[in-house]
């Protein structure tokens, strides 16, 4: 798959269903943004804004009319899932925007979110483009159990709060298919293994294995990752993330006690981080201190509990 490509998605049997690579970072596959083209067309995510035209060529493409779009749904509001929702809106003028009830005001003024981002992503943002705000009546709040209605298919929402109080996740019941946002990590395919994803400042340990737990349960054919695109549905991917989070949240932990010092331990993953030749040393680099920033976060915040 190269930047730009569009593939229809065929694992487990999906139908109507596209996702297009928007070169997020400029790494290959890592934003995957889906194309749902139901009766009402949805897009699901939306990347970072910076190339949004990729999105739009996709519907070109699919052969959706950019006023035939209904619904645009972020499965949470952080900046690499929303970041191009206003940008969109204008585009598709007929479609409403679903967001998660507490991060609705976000996407309608995104000041205090690009902010908080800025501190997130350190230098990560030279990636990013300022987002459009998305106009008030356009945006539609989504609660846990509310279904999103496309005619032909739907999208339950599941409210997911463990990586961010404003995530959900979406089952598409026609597909047995779930847009997982980051409640499932970060599939890498090249590498085969899945990362963890623990941003400040809400990560939240317990949070995310209920997480897993309810996909566990939810147990659909396909895992539509926002990163790096579909994967089949399996126990063992659900055994992986759940390990593999709570072994990072350990021995973020241990370094912690062991060098006393916050930015120690960050520079301390950082130089141990293994992902430079998957998505080049900048975004590896500054995605393990901000992985590592969430971790330390959480634990102070349990300490103070």
């Amino acid at each position: 798959m190269a930047i730009g490509d569009v593939h229809e998605v065929t694992t487990g049997g999906c139908e109507d269903l596209y996702y297009v690579d928007t070169g997020m970072y400029d790494t290959e596959a890592y934003g995957a943004v889906y194309v749902l083209d139901a009766e009402r067309p949805a897009i699901v995510d939306t990347g970072i804004g910076t190339h949004y035209e990729r999105i739009l060529d996709a519907l070109d493409e699919i052969g959706i009319a950019r006023e035939d779009v209904a619904v645009i749904a972020p499965t949470h509001v952080h900046l690499d899932h929303a970041g191009g929702a206003g940008f969109l809106a204008e585009e598709c003028p007929n479609a409403d925007v679903y967001v998660h009830e507490s991060g609705a005001r976000h996407l309608v003024d995104p000041e205090r979110l690009v902010e908080g981002t800025k501190r997130a992503v350190g230098n990560q943002w030279q990636f990013y483009v300022e987002p459009e705000p998305v106009p008030e009546d356009r945006v539609v709040e989504l609660t846990d159990s509310d279904v999103i209605d496309l005619g032909d298919h739907q999208l339950r929402t599941i409210h997911a709060p463990g990586h961010a109080p404003h995530q959900v996740v979406f089952y598409d019941p026609a597909n047995d298919a779930l847009f997982t946002a980051d409640a499932a990590g970060i599939w890498v395919p090249s590498v085969e293994r899945i990362r963890e994803t623990s941003p400040p400042p809400n990560f939240d340990l317990e949070a995310c294995l209920d997480d897993v737990e309810t996909i566990r349960e939810l147990t659909p054919t396909t895992l539509l990752y926002p990163h790096f695109g579909p994967r089949p549905y399996s126990d063992a991917a659900m055994d992986e993330y759940e390990d593999v989070l709570s072994s990072w949240v350990e021995a973020v932990a241990e370094k912690r006690a062991e060098l006393g010092d916050d930015e120690a331990v960050i520079d301390h993953f950082v130089a141990e981080q293994e992902m430079s030749d998957v998505w080049g040393a900048t975004k590896a680099e500054a995605e393990t201190a901000m992985n590592v920033r969430g971790v330390l976060r959480y634990l102070d915040v349990r300490d103070e509990e």
